[in-house]
């Protein structure tokens, strides 16, 4: 690559650290990026997955008040994201390109639907546990079907962020929407730890297996770059309202799906 082009490289990684912070999806800014500059799409996927661990985990941290009092239910999502995460890895490892990617923007439009239905979806679901508001819903009071559920759909959104991990965020999201409904800067607090162990597991798996296929240059630079990117976004998305984040979700998606569409 030209200097120029890893200049945009690291920026495009600046910008995917916030995005994943604040909503998921920021994959969609680099893998984008790295292909148009002429990478394959798996090797774009190993190196982008590697960079982005950085930025996981600084959004992470800047979320980590956020994620108090919601172990009853993330003891099993972890485990659920870090299963799914291999599986995830090895069909990107044995499977056609074309098989997954055929399916992703159907997912991101699901994914979308169920983000702004979720007030909707939340109304229902307190009504229909005879909670009296939304906020009532607590960790403790899951149910064993709910929390079956919860970690099944957890497992799906891990193998595609294994595979893929583009917009894995808006799925964890709006997964969790429906299934607890509760705050949904919590939701997106437990949103950045899923997602950053699903990075992991893909980064770690990748360089075992995959050494000479990561443009580890490129992965450093998305590295640094979303490293500072998590900061801002955790900063600053912090402090938007339900309203405008589901907003910052749905605009970030909708672009995310023209990219697929047209890449």
């Amino acid at each position: 690559m030209s200097l120029w082009q890893l200049i945009i490289v690291g920026l495009a990684g600046v910008a995917a650290g916030a995005i994943n912070a604040v909503v998921g999806s920021g994959t969609l800014v680099t893998f984008p990026t790295l292909v148009a500059f002429g990478m394959p799409a798996v090797n774009a996927t190993m190196s982008n997955a590697v960079g982005l661990v950085a930025g996981g985990v600084s959004g992470t941290w800047g979320y980590r008040n956020e994620l108090a009092g919601q172990w009853s239910q993330l003891r099993w999502q972890i485990p659920a994201s870090f299963v799914g995460a291999l599986v995830g890895c090895w069909l990107l490892l044995h499977l056609p390109e074309s098989v997954f990617e055929r399916i992703v923007p159907v997912l991101l439009v699901v994914a979308l639907t169920l983000v702004v239905a979720q007030p909707g979806i939340q109304r229902w679901a307190a009504k229909r546990s005879g909670v009296d508001t939304v906020e009532d819903f607590d960790g403790t009071r899951l149910t064993v079907s709910r929390v079956s559920i919860l970690a099944v759909a957890t497992f799906a959104v891990g193998v595609y962020g294994g595979y893929f991990t583009a917009a894995q965020g808006i799925l964890l999201i709006a997964a969790m929407g429906v299934i607890v409904p509760g705050d949904l800067q919590r939701m997106n607090a437990a949103k950045n730890l899923l997602a950053l162990i699903v990075n992991v597991v893909a980064a770690v798996t990748y360089t075992i297996v995959a050494f000479d296929r990561i443009d580890w240059a490129v992965a450093g630079l998305i590295a640094v770059g979303s490293l500072f990117g998590g900061m801002i976004g955790a900063r600053y998305g912090r402090r938007l309202t339900p309203g405008v984040l589901r907003a910052a979700i749905v605009v970030v998606g909708l672009i995310g799906l023209w990219r697929l569409l047209t890449t």
